[in-house]
């Protein structure tokens, strides 16, 4: 089965385009011009991905991705926007995005980031990445910190960094091996970026008193289980 999108976008060129474009890569595409149709279409069909303008009328592309989140905390989120301002940018990465991409669009470069977003979401059948941090059960193919009384919905970057953070327990984890790896490049946005991940996995981690993400300056991170 193809890809399944959800393509939310104002502009209607653009979102012919987009739509045409996508669907000639093999994805099927539903297209709505505002935020409100789009949260009403979300509702009612599943989707594998949404991708979001951010400046619509109606419902802009921000409160959509929280409407959205409720709905599904695991979809992932690609944000459009003419808007390359670090500001706003950290601000959709708060909402979970997954990638975030300044309009004009390069249509191969964004069939790429589409292709790369669904790839680290797809889970093979017979793959397990489960760890036991404390008393804290985390799966990494579902996205699920658990214990025995509540559930955790992360992103798709806090479950990447806990499960980079989770391999290499109570041990330093280099901060740009995570750059690196989860960003592709070391750089000050990245780096911002990867500070406000870093400041929700500690929130979601307060689940276990036991648990905390210690920094070590200059350095990079220590996932400290005292437990052990």
């Amino acid at each position: 089965m193809d890809p399944r999108i959800l393509l939310v976008e104002d502009d209607q060129t653009l979102g012919y385009a987009l739509k045409t474009y996508l669907e000639m890569h093999q994805f099927a595409v539903t297209w709505r011009t505002d935020g409100a149709q789009g949260k009403e279409t979300f509702a009612d069909q599943p989707f594998d991905l949404c991708l979001i303008d951010v400046m619509m009328p109606i419902m802009d592309g921000f409160t959509l991705a929280d409407e959205i989140k409720k709905i599904n905390p695991a979809i992932p989120l690609i944000f459009l926007t003419a808007r390359s301002m670090k500001i706003d940018k950290l601000q959709a990465f708060q909402k979970g995005a997954d990638d975030y991409i300044v309009k004009p669009v390069d249509e191969e470069e964004l069939i790429a980031r589409i292709k790369a977003v669904l790839r680290r979401v797809s889970t093979a059948p017979n793959q397990t990445n489960s760890y036991l941090i404390g008393q804290l059960k985390f799966d990494w193919n579902s996205r699920r910190l658990c214990n025995l009384n509540e559930t955790i919905i992360l992103t798709e970057k806090e479950a990447d960094l806990l499960r980079l953070l989770s391999e290499k327990k109570n041990q330093l984890l280099d901060r740009k091996i995570v750059l690196q790896e989860l960003w592709g490049k070391v750089d000050y946005f990245n780096r911002r970026s990867m500070d406000v991940h870093m400041a929700k996995l500690r929130k979601h981690l307060q689940l276990d008193p036991a648990i905390s993400i210690i920094n070590i300056h200059g350095k990079g991170y220590i996932l400290e289980d005292k437990a052990e």
